[in-house]
């Protein structure tokens, strides 16, 4: 029979957030010898830095493995005692963890994977594709803004033999069976993939006989593994194996082929989030507890943090103690180092512990040979009756079991403490004490975290619970539905009152004026669908013009909704391309150009060329307005001069235009637009009707008051209001942090950010559960500033976080590096077959492989940056290779806005219109850039009001949370200088502000969560 070796194969490196910096390759071979590892996984083989260390300290050997150089491994053998240093020495197998942060099913996943890799090279495949998906300098442990599936994908890519394994299945937070933030079976985290899925590692809070009461389970192999932050924590729990020493025997092992050989397990109750609780409040419950009142503390009043056990038992369908096919061998063990402290009455840390194992493993041999095999006559001999006591109670499992709970350690002691009093005095391992009589069994109590809310919340801890509380009035928040009288099931009937008075208006001008979240594209759809259901009017009789691709692509979804197949009768168009399709109609040949002089016709040139057309060919006009007699423009705040003139030249003054928008949200007179034309509205066309939007169903009661003051000195809408459709008793109120700097103003972004999300980087141990009252993803997050020339702080101090970004402007695409010469390539490319998006790489990989021509070819970065950014758009164009050209040719930055991307989003204040986030940021809310004023001039007034809307704008952004900062000092145009507040801030009440920063409790220093 092959001898049976361990494997510890989920560690990190000194490059992992909050781990120990001892964390390198000498040292934790060490450490296995000294422990009784055969095979440590390298970890963090994604971070840069320590794949360098790998990739110049470790040899290959066998298939698949690495270890040391001989003079590494010398060096190790000197430190250790002469009964270790005549062992093998350790090996390594390539190993990262990678954390993923996601939306599916409507809900934000939180996963922790373990990823192995068969050679270096696979790693390198492995990390090139990932650093296109996020930061993997920033921790040893990366969080990804990347779907599970996908992740796997990528890992199989890599190499047909790497392989990924689910990491601590059952922890809260962040795994695949979590209660907060996970599914109810691994195959459903990993969708169509979920068959390359052989192990999961059980995790820390739990153990086999546990994972064996969920038959989902049984087609895994269990695996557990120590999650090591130090050397010295190193096999606290391990896999075991008999088949051949190397990856591809031990990957055949977990896959259902002979080899595996059973788990070393901590005892599953000193997990940290074995039972469920609130440590802060003392609550330390069994699942049948918290079921008793709903889940709730009966202290704070909110959500307890269900443990695993709770969890375990939600998805079982066996009872307690069933057993189950292809169960291993399982030993519960309890350090060497803690059962010394146990018995010296000390840390397991301290000196007196360190020197007592020091001279047990040189007697004996590794700490696992001890626990695990050693005969206890030798053990009592090497380290006395009491040590030899404790190890004859652990192999029989008879220990003292208190559970931890809600980030609490449990507690597992071998003695009760009448039984070590004598010996603490001696400060010896000798004699065991005398016996002492038995007393009444009394339930231990846990112990508690120190405090961090005011001593009167502190109570003792809740041994039963009480009745349930009442009801909380902080309810989920449904932007497009709360409060919407719902009367019946008829195509208005959803609308509210306003709403359905604007929808269903007769024909003739109608102006809507809709406030910020008043649901202005629902009324306007449902206007249009109104019409072609209800009042006979023809779907291809409709133009609706839109701003923005973007807004375009919504308005034709929600029609399809509607109306259904007839939607596609519907011209739903942008300006721009609406007067390109009328003009080819007239000239077939006409192309868009962006070079000077070049042939063809700008895009500034085409909203300005068909108007001359139709003033010169009034029968051209004509018959546009036989084909087009109901118009509907969106945003009508925005329209310039050429869109007014040419809005007038398709509808007559008594014609069916249909008009929204508001004309607070006016901020685009830099590119032309004058908000004139829509306050001249009635006069322009005769008997207009008005129709005013006020009923909010975005933001919250707070950031609506706000968002109203702050306007009114400017507002042009007479008796300006936004009432929210649903008034939180529970809203927070919006955050205002005076940063120092733009460095430290980055830095409380970051840090919110990290807070918000639940500890994205695994180590903040802010209380996560009453950050939002919901679960915060990282699409959820924007990031609002007034100039482009802002961002660069923020995004690196986000990167730096290891948070994924994706920024956005209203710059033009076309303006961006890398974009005009891969579109020249690619309507160049022929023979290229397929998508859209699968050309547009297949282009970017030809580019960047060609020699460059000169110095204005774009650097490789730049193509990969524009193939990003690219990439959304091409999507939704499927395989419509003139669509894409057309939309690129036409399009903003922000249109290739990707809304499904796991990722906090930064946008310029311009970019933002249209957009709503359930958490902003709004960095920079200072005097000289809200407003923004230019060296060397003052702002106009008309200027300052329209900075005003734009401050307007970003505030209305936000639905759920609002975060405003503001610098002491920047440096502006050169020179760096003292900056005040915005006074956009000065009209709002203080009332609706809380001041964070130096007034709030400061947030304490990093620590890695640990995730058991």
């Amino acid at each position: 029979m092959p001898p049976v070796w361990t494997a510890d194969l989920h560690i990190h490196s000194r490059y992992s957030r909050a781990c120990s910096k001892d964390l390198e390759l000498p040292t934790l071979a060490w450490w296995a010898r000294r422990k009784g590892v055969a095979l440590l996984g390298t970890g963090d083989v994604t971070h840069p830095a320590w794949y360098e260390h790998l990739r110049e300290q470790l040899r290959e050997a066998e298939p698949g493995l690495y270890r040391l150089s001989p003079e590494a491994e010398r060096d190790v053998a000197q430190r250790l005692p002469a009964r270790l240093a005549a062992g093998e020495p350790a090996r390594f197998m390539l190993s990262a963890e990678i954390s993923t942060i996601y939306k599916r099913g409507e809900r934000t996943r939180k996963v922790h994977h373990l990823i192995y890799l068969p050679d270096l090279e696979a790693a390198q495949r492995f990390r090139d594709r990932l650093g296109r998906v996020g930061n993997l300098a920033s921790d040893g442990r990366p969080i990804l803004g990347l779907d599970s599936r996908d992740l796997l994908e990528i890992t199989l890519e890599a190499s047909p033999d790497a392989y990924l394994v689910p990491a601590h299945i059952w922890t809260p937070w962040f795994s695949a069976l979590g209660s907060k933030s996970g599914f109810d079976a691994i195959a459903d985290c990993y969708a169509d993939l979920a068959g390359h899925i052989t192990a999961v590692e059980t995790g820390l809070s739990s153990d086999p006989a546990m994972n064996h009461r969920v038959s989902s389970l049984d087609g895994y192999a269990l695996v557990s593994n120590s999650d090591a932050h130090s050397p010295q924590a190193l096999a606290r729990e391990a896999t075991r194996f008999d088949c051949a020493l190397d990856y591809h025997a031990l990957k055949a092992a977990l896959a259902g082929a002979p080899g595996l050989a059973g788990t070393i397990e901590f005892f599953p109750e000193e997990g940290k989030y074995h039972g469920d609780g609130h440590r802060d409040c003392g609550v330390n419950w069994t699942p049948a507890q918290s079921k008793a009142t709903g889940g709730i503390c009966p202290v704070c009043h909110r959500p307890l943090t269900i443990g695993v056990l709770a969890r375990v038992e939600a998805l079982a369908d066996r009872p307690e103690g069933a057993p189950a096919p292809n169960a291993r061998p399982v030993t519960h063990l309890v350090q060497l180092p803690e059962i010394v402290g146990e018995l010296e009455g000390v840390g397991p840390k301290t000196r007196t512990v360190e020197g007592r194992v020091n001279a047990l493993v040189a007697a004996l041999g590794s700490e696992l040979d001890i626990l695990l095999d050693a005969p206890l006559d030798e053990v009592t001999a090497a380290g006395g009756e009491l040590l030899g006591e404790a190890l004859r109670r652990l192999r029989a499992g008879r220990v003292t079991r208190v559970p931890g709970y809600d980030g609490e350690y449990g507690v597992i002691r071998l003695f009760e403490p009448a039984e070590l009093r004598p010996a603490a005095a001696a400060d010896t391992l000798f004699d065991l004490p005398a016996p002492v009589a038995p007393t009444a069994p009394r339930k231990p109590r846990a112990p508690k975290a120190a405090p961090s809310k005011p001593a009167v919340r502190r109570t003792k801890p809740v041994s039963a619970p009480p009745l349930p509380p009442p009801p909380s009035p902080h309810e989920p928040f449904e932007p497009m539905l709360a409060g919407m009288e719902e009367v019946g099931t008829g195509l208005l009937d959803r609308l509210d009152a306003m709403q359905r008075v604007a929808a269903s208006a007769p024909g003739g001008p109608l102006l809507i004026v809709a406030g910020p979240g008043t649901g202005k594209t629902r009324t306007l759809t449902h206007r249009l669908a109104y019409l072609c259901a209800e009042m006979n009017v023809y779907p291809e009789d409709c133009l609706a013009i839109t701003f923005t691709r973007r807004a375009a692509e919504e308005l034709r979804h929600r029609l399809g909704g509607l109306l259904g197949p007839v939607a596609e009768d519907v011209t739903v168009a942008t300006f721009h391309s609406l007067a390109l399709s009328v003009l080819r109609e007239q000239e077939p040949d006409l192309v868009v150009t962006d070079e000077p002089g070049g042939e063809g016709v700008a895009l500034d040139e085409l909203i300005p060329r068909l108007v001359a057309l139709l003033k010169a060919q009034p029968s051209l006009a004509d018959k546009l307005r036989s084909r087009w007699p109901w118009v509907f423009v969106d945003e009508y705040q925005d329209v310039d001069a050429d869109q007014y003139a040419l809005l007038r030249l398709l509808v007559p003054s008594d014609g069916n235009l249909c008009a929204i928008g508001d004309p607070d949200q006016a901020i685009y007179s830099f590119r032309g637009a004058d908000v004139s034309f829509f306050l001249q509205f009635s006069r322009d066309f005769v008997d207009a009707r008005v129709v005013r939007l006020t009923r909010n169903y975005r933001s919250s009661a707070p950031i609506l008051a706000a968002a109203t003051q702050a306007i009114a000195p400017s507002s042009l809408v007479p008796g300006r209001r936004l009432d929210p459709a649903k008034v939180d008793l529970e809203a927070p109120l919006i955050g205002v942090y005076p940063a120092s700097s733009p460095a430290d103003e980055a830095a409380f972004i970051a840090r919110k950010v990290d807070e918000l999300v639940g500890g994205v980087s695994h180590r903040t141990r802010a209380d996560v559960r009453g950050v939002t009252g919901t679960t915060v993803s990282f699409s959820d997050i924007a990031v609002l500033y007034r100039t482009d020339a802002q961002a660069a702080a923020i995004v690196d101090a986000l990167s730096r976080a290891g948070v994924p970004v994706q920024k956005r402007s209203h710059d033009r695409l076309r303006s961006r590096a890398g974009v005009n010469t891969l579109l020249a390539e690619l309507r160049l490319a022929n023979g290229l077959t397929g998508s859209v998006a699968a050309r547009l790489k297949l282009t970017a990989k030809v580019l960047i492989e060609r020699p460059a021509l000169g110095g204005g070819s774009p650097e490789p970065d730049e193509v990969w940056a524009a193939v990003d950014l690219l990439t959304p758009l091409a999507l939704r164009c499927g395989q419509d290779l003139q669509r894409f050209l057309g939309e690129v040719a036409t399009g903003a930055e922000v249109d290739a806005l990707d809304p499904r991307a796991e990722a906090v989003t930064l946008l310029t204040l311009h970019a933002a219109k249209g957009l709503e986030f359930p958490v902003v940021f709004l960095a920079g809310c200072e005097d000289g850039l809200l407003p923004l004023r230019l060296p060397g001039s003052a702002p106009t007034e008309a200027e300052v009001a329209e900075e005003r809307r734009l401050f307007f704008v970003g505030l209305t952004r936000a639905q759920r949370r609002l975060y405003l900062s503001h610098a002491a000092r920047r440096v502006r145009y050169g020179s760096e200088r003292d900056c005040r507040p915005t006074p956009f801030l000065a009209p709002v009440d203080a009332g609706l502000l809380e001041q964070l920063g130096d007034q709030a409790p400061r947030r304490p220093r990093d620590q890695q969560l640990r995730l058991i």
